[in-house]
């Protein structure tokens, strides 16, 4: 019974995230009574209390005729969107005529070639055509319509601030920004004094573009261009807030503009390193010779393939002068051919070991990586972009003492004192059952912990078991709980709504969450735990859960978290008693999703794009940019 039992467990895995069930509620009367044609059956063997509880006791699943039972639900996780980048409207320029125009004029804080009649001002300044953001634009309205002065223009044009201003502006690409989108056309420095209204047009125009480019960069490189809870449902963060108008304020007060403004760039230390990559791989062509092996390859020890020819190319590439000594015959005498000889196989191995992969013969994603070169310098710039505009998503900084889990990198590490302190394999969730992408606070460690059985395991795996074999879960030793109170498996109806319905493991060596799981509640229910299943961890590839992180060395986390030993926490577990331990100061999480990101010396590594977000990202950005050109 043991082994079927944990077999199970294995075959269910763990599943953590929230998802939306595609199920009826409970109503008074059932599947069973529709069958029976919409009466209740109240028949002496079938007699139920005055008020019993919804999906108990209310039928026979094994009477159903499943040739007319409707198919079980399917619980259906977050999906992406079509981005929709936030649109522009024009700058109300019309209303900036008074109280801009005039007090100037009456102050003689205009430059002399727009000390004209207010006539001529009223002519052109309501044709100003600029675009922006909502947040920009009415900053830059509530600006003006305060202010008497101009920030950009003088009297002989365009200042010194503003030259200084735009220098910033067009090298937005070392901060992973699009310098189009700061764009200004400026203003000839020569002119017919004879159009003086034309001229003056001109410099009006290039006042208030300039006040929204430099607004718009600011925003963009303080919270990003682009907003991730419309990318997915997989992404929840509180967008960062900006006070435009102040900032504003301070470009017109400031002396020296080009640093207030590269002042608002992110400074983490991981930020740095992201620019930094950025500007080397920018200065260097990509003239490193590669092997293309097809998309999609899967090579075993045995098979027949013709890519394996490409394979043994990328080995005599990119394997050390060691091997390549150490099986220099094999090598010598492969002539092509595509059969997959036990004697190509040790050269496979050898170089999978040399390459820190698993060393079983089997060619796939993450060996063809290695064996092609990885990246291409195009798609490591385009990587870092995303990377960088992701960043912006969290704090300037991530703290003195944290938790960051990246999903593609498969890692989770511990950091205090601003040092990485350790770092350890994980599993995530597979790319059906996917890891959000937030941020929280680790607050409890729980020992021997329950397995609280998610909906969408409930629905989409458990159901079509226990609507056939109802007594599954008894025989299983999970308590099942309807309305709150403990009822046997084989008493609830499981042809009904599960919504009320609820299922937990209990604490035990064969328990989904193992010994302890680390809590920072969420919406999503996910969180970091222990595991039987330890041999996922010897994986390159471990998007297998349903949602939840699990920890290849998960008592060393809780010690971190907690602030004990190892062997405290090993204490605590030994008692076999379920116990929530509050940790004593809440510790910072991430639940990131970077493709390129740096590591504990500041070298950026990449990695593949497990759940393609950075193709999502990439929509987004490009989505972003159109908006911006036509109507800008």
């Amino acid at each position: 019974m043991k082994i079927i039992k944990s077999a199970a467990i294995v075959a269910l895995m763990t599943g953590c995230a929230v998802a939306t069930i595609d199920v009826q509620p409970a109503s008074a009367i059932t599947l069973m009574d529709f069958i029976r044609g919409g009466k209740k059956r109240t028949s002496p063997e079938r007699a139920r209390p005055a008020q019993p509880l919804p999906g108990v006791g209310m039928m026979v699943p094994q009477q159903i005729d499943p040739r007319t039972a409707a198919k079980p639900p399917r619980v259906t996780g977050p999906r992406y969107y079509t981005y929709k980048p936030e649109p522009l409207r024009r700058i109300a320029t019309d209303r900036l005529l008074d109280p801009v125009v005039t007090g100037s004029v009456q102050n003689g804080a205009l430059p002399p070639m727009l000390r004209q009649p207010l006539s001529d001002a009223r002519q052109f300044l309501p044709e100003i055509n600029v675009r922006a953001t909502a947040d920009v634009a009415k900053a830059v309205e509530n600006y003006y319509g305060a202010r008497t002065d101009f920030v950009w223009i003088d009297g002989t044009g365009v200042s010194a601030r503003a030259k200084s201003a735009l220098s910033v502006l067009a090298q937005a690409a070392k901060v992973g920004l699009d310098p189009q989108d700061y764009a200004v056309d400026v203003p000839s420095d020569t002119f017919d004094r004879g159009d003086m209204i034309a001229r003056e047009k001109a410099l009006v125009q290039f006042e208030i573009a300039m006040s929204v480019a430099t607004l718009t960069y600011v925003q963009d490189t303080v919270r990003g261009r682009v907003d991730p809870n419309k990318i997915s449902g997989y992404h929840d963060f509180k967008r960062k807030s900006v006070d435009l108008f102040a900032f504003l304020d301070k470009l017109a007060a400031s002396d020296d503009v080009a640093a207030l403004l590269e002042s608002q760039n992110p400074k983490s230390t991981q930020f740095l390193a992201l620019k930094a990559e950025l500007e080397r791989l920018r200065a260097e062509t990509d003239a490193t010779p590669r092997v293309e092996i097809a998309a999609g390859t899967l090579l075993k020890p045995g098979q027949s393939n013709p890519e394996l020819a490409n394979v043994i190319a990328g080995i005599k590439l990119k394997a050390s002068e060691t091997l390549k000594t150490e099986h220099a015959v094999v090598l010598a005498s492969y002539n092509g051919t595509p059969d997959y000889t036990p004697e190509l196989v040790s050269v496979v191995e050898a170089f999978q070991k040399e390459h820190g992969l698993k060393a079983d013969g089997v060619v796939g994603q993450a060996s063809i990586r290695v064996l092609t070169g990885g990246d291409t310098t195009a798609s490591k710039i385009n990587k870092l972009e995303i990377a960088m505009e992701q960043a912006r998503w969290l704090p300037d900084g991530l703290g003195s003492r944290y938790v960051f889990i990246n999903q593609p990198a498969f890692t989770a590490s511990y950091t205090d004192q601003g040092v990485e302190q350790f770092s350890m394999r994980v599993v995530v969730g597979s790319k059906t059952n996917q890891t959000y992408f937030f941020q929280d606070e680790i607050q409890t460690v729980e020992v021997n912990p329950y397995w609280g059985v998610p909906q969408s395991i409930i629905v989409n795996e458990m159901l079509p078991k226990l609507r056939s074999d109802p007594g599954y879960l008894d025989r299983m030793g999970y308590q099942v709980e309807v309305g709150g109170r403990v009822v046997s498996s084989s008493a609830v109806n499981w042809y009904a709504s599960t919504s009320s319905i609820a299922v937990r493991q209990p604490p035990s060596s064969d328990n989904a969450l193992g010994e302890l799981k680390i809590l920072f509640p969420n919406a999503h229910a996910i969180y970091m735990h222990d595991t039987p299943s330890k041999s996922f961890f010897k994986r390159d590839q471990r998007a297998l859960s349903h949602g939840c992180v699990r920890l290849a060395d998960p008592r060393r986390m809780a010690a971190a978290v907690l602030g004990v030993s190892m062997d405290e926490v090993g204490k605590e577990i030994a008692t076999g008693h379920n116990r929530a331990l509050p940790v004593p100061q809440k510790v910072p999480v991430y639940v990131s999703y970077f493709t390129a990101w740096p590591n504990k010396d500041g070298k950026v590594e990449y990695f593949n794009d497990v759940y393609d977000r950075d193709m999502y990202m990439n929509r987004a950005l490009e989505a972003t940019r159109n908006t911006r050109r036509a109507e800008g």
